[in-house]
């Protein structure tokens, strides 16, 4: 597998097929040094050695209606976490000290189904209190489902990433959240697309999936062709349904990593939330010499991350440049 991965994905740059990478995450162990070595070769050919770096903020945290089985937000759920809304100030602020990490990127969430008007309104006037502010960071929204409308006004914004994860395969999305479809989500992701922002579409592995389901989720997102897909591992959360859910294996998350960059050769693709608890610091390098080429640093919406500064430690041992911000660095 590994040999005919080689000729098809490094040399040709034509990504797996499902069968394929259902083979892929079923690999022994024994051959998971050389799986990595491929996945980082693959990367290293097609995306570059540049390692794009992002923070996030949620703007509006909690009380969310929709009942995503995994999510603490969900106000459904008898979580510790309540609803609360961050006023523009601290939205500048956390610009600021993204931007001051070497962040290229960052994100302003919100726990909602969509957005309503008020929620538009002030995401309009956070972004332009951060230009205001001398920040040229891009920034990027994850608000839920849109219409139409709601995409075009964020277009106008200057909003030029948008991200909204399809989560899971669509076979397994109904024992995840029955509130709205997975057809909902992907059809918010083609207008996302059609009206010119970039796509950002990842999911959580680790939510009772099967193997074909996470080789099904695979390519089902490279027929999306995102532009970026964050790689997150479920965390356990006190409330949810998923409370009790064992955290997937490290080794058996490096394997998803590599199988995914051999799925999506020229996708950028971000470790994102859980890789701590999953990985610790030796498999978050192993990561990232696996096929991974972006990360959020700092903190996750209801979750603590490493200090930046680990990260950018880590990027600097393993002679990763920031993208368009390695001179400075």
């Amino acid at each position: 597998m590994i040999t005919a991965a080689r000729e098809q994905v490094l040399e040709r740059g034509e990504g797996l097929s499902e069968k394929q990478v259902l083979e892929v995450l079923r690999l022994d162990d024994d051959q998971m040094p050389g799986l990595l070595a491929l996945a980082h070769e693959v990367r290293m050919r097609w995306c570059g050695p540049e390692v794009e770096v992002e923070g996030i903020v949620s703007v509006k945290t909690g009380g969310c209606p929709e009942d995503c089985h995994f999510c603490s937000q969900s106000g459904r759920f008898p979580t510790p976490v309540r609803s609360a809304w961050l006023d523009i100030p601290g939205l500048v602020k956390a610009a600021e000290e993204t931007a001051a990490t070497g962040a290229t990127e960052f994100c302003i969430v919100a726990a909602v189904r969509g957005p309503d008007a008020r929620l538009l309104s002030q995401v309009r006037d956070g972004i332009n209190a951060i230009r205001e502010s001398g920040n040229d960071i891009q920034i990027a929204c994850s608000l839920g489902m849109l219409t139409q409308e709601q995409v075009d006004e964020l277009v106008e914004m200057g909003v030029h990433r948008y991200n909204h994860n399809l989560e899971t395969a669509r076979s397994h999305f109904p024992n995840v959240v029955t509130t709205h479809s997975w057809e909902e989500r992907w059809d918010t992701l083609r207008m996302v697309r059609e009206a010119g922002m970039e796509v950002c579409s990842g999911g959580i592995v680790g939510m009772g999936e099967t193997d074909e389901q996470r080789a099904e989720f695979a390519v089902q997102l490279a027929e999306l062709d995102p532009h970026e897909v964050p790689m997150n591992f479920l965390i356990p959360q006190p409330g949810t349904p998923y409370e009790s859910y064992e955290v997937i294996e490290g080794k058996d998350a490096l394997r998803t990593v590599a199988a995914f960059r051999l799925a999506l050769p020229r996708t950028m693709l971000r470790f994102a939330g859980g890789r701590e608890l999953t990985l610790g610091d030796l498999g978050a390098e192993q990561g990232m010499l696996g096929g991974v080429n972006a990360i959020i640093v700092g903190n996750y919406l209801t979750n603590l991350g490493r200090p930046a500064s680990q990260d950018l430690e880590m990027l600097s041992g393993l002679k990763m440049p920031i993208k368009a911000l390695s001179e400075t660095l």
